[in-house]
């Protein structure tokens, strides 16, 4: 009886412990379940079988530059199916667009469609391939964000609308030239968004009924930059950098604790600022960047270093990721994967591998993802690239195609949209498809 009971105790820790090892992360939103571009499952392979990962489903997609969000067993999407007009990759005008912008949540084991909600929406933006902002799941519900400012509340389970605004209807905004890109932030009871206009450039809703709460800040443009959270000197800190300067706000009432001034060429304020200890990064083009050190004792910041034309690295699509004393960003210049010296802003090294390959061009992007020891790149040219990155240099490990590039950049095809990482797979999506490859070890 004593060797049975035995038995049955050892089985149901076996049992125990296998339902823990294939226990999976979800990836909620936008750079992950943090937004730290950090993917923390374990047993993931460190190099592609010869033929590559093992594909697990393909499913058709329409245009669009929003990564996809997985949570539990389903997977969201959102693209455009166009009626009228041409696509323009004109980054100086804007193309006129007919069309149904679509949120589309798919089965996670095979991709097969469990439902879709759909609207007409006409486009009058540059770089007309589709929405920008992945999806953001919370609980019961997933809220998108279109290119032209619909902002949407859907119920999961049903794809019915739970609430929705026209961003650029009620605040009397018009959509940046490269469309409405921040990807909106769950932050307790409130969803913060980018919308723009006079003293809207921030503005936070009830995440339950979309009731507004507060509104902050104005700005020449809103910029593209995504909200983010720091803590800094004891305090919650929400991020919001906008076309002419980067903000700290009180996150419950939209209250400025900082402003400092960091203006990119274009309007284009995109990456989301890093935090690495006490030390802030920000950069985009025109070679703007700046290094701040965080006041520990109170909200505050004061300038280390603001970059040179022979210093730092100014990213553009992609928010670099900072370590060990190191910055990995693309920069948009002429597109090279960089590593800085975070305090100095010295460059160290700097490789096409990741980016745009033999090719060459501006605003060469990769999306960086950690996972144990290693990085996972998924590469403009449709690869997805296993590397060490560290202060002395770029060691790629593994590299695999997933996809076709589609859009285009300067004459020449790009993928340029954020992969997601969930139950030891990657997802990653064009203009054309949305697949789904194995990434078990």
């Amino acid at each position: 009886m004593r060797f049975a009971f035995v038995l049955a105790i050892s089985g149901l820790l076996h049992i125990g412990y296998s339902i823990a090892s294939v226990q999976a992360d979800d990836w909620p939103q936008w750079m992950g379940p943090e937004r730290d571009a950090v993917w923390r499952e374990k047993d993931i392979l460190s190099a592609f079988p010869k033929d590559g990962p093992k594909v697990l489903w393909r499913v058709p997609v329409g245009l669009g530059y929003s990564g996809p969000a997985v949570v539990g067993d389903k997977v969201f999407l959102t693209d455009y199916v166009k009626a009228e007009g041409d696509v323009n990759f004109d980054p100086g005008s804007r193309a006129v667009l007919a069309g149904e912008e679509r949120v589309l949540c798919l089965d996670r084991m095979t991709g097969k469609q469990l439902w879709i909600h759909k609207y007409d929406c006409s486009y009058s933006i540059s770089y007309s391939s589709g929405p920008r902002t992945t999806p953001t799941v919370d609980g019961n519900v997933v809220y998108t964000l279109g290119a032209e400012g619909n902002l949407i509340c859907l119920s999961i389970a049903s794809g019915k609308v739970v609430w929705e605004h026209d961003l650029k209807s009620k605040y009397q905004v018009e959509t940046p030239i490269w469309g409405f890109c921040g990807h909106p932030l769950v932050d307790g009871k409130k969803l913060i968004c980018l919308v723009g206009g006079e003293g809207s450039v921030a503005v936070a809703f009830d995440k339950e009924t979309g009731e507004e709460l507060w509104r902050s800040i104005t700005s020449s443009q809103p910029g593209y930059c995504p909200p983010s959270i720091i803590e800094a000197g004891g305090t919650r800190q929400l991020l919001i950098w906008d076309a002419d300067k980067l903000n700290s706000l009180n996150p419950e009432n939209g209250s400025v604790y900082w402003s400092i001034e960091l203006k990119p060429a274009y309007d284009m304020s995109i990456m989301a600022p890093r935090k690495s200890g006490n030390f802030l990064f920000a950069s985009g083009i025109g070679n703007v960047s700046v290094l701040l050190e965080l006041d520990q004792t109170k909200p505050g910041a004061k300038e280390v270093w603001r970059g040179q034309k022979d210093s730092s690295v100014y990213c553009s699509n992609s928010t670099p990721f900072t370590e060990d004393g190191v910055i990995y960003g693309c920069c948009c210049d002429k597109g090279q994967l960089r590593g800085v010296d975070l305090k100095t802003g010295k460059r160290l090294w700097e490789t096409f591998k990741a980016t745009t390959g033999e090719r060459r061009g501006g605003h060469g992007t990769a999306f960086l993802v950690k996972n144990e020891n290693r990085f996972f790149l998924m590469s403009e040219t449709g690869d997805l690239v296993i590397a060490q990155l560290s202060r002395t240099g770029y060691k790629e490990l593994s590299r695999a195609n997933l996809l076709e590039p589609t859009g285009n950049c300067f004459g020449r095809d790009v993928v340029w949209s954020h992969p997601a990482f969930s139950n030891k797979c990657c997802f990653a999506r064009n203009d054309k498809e949305l697949v789904c490859v194995s990434l078990a070890k």
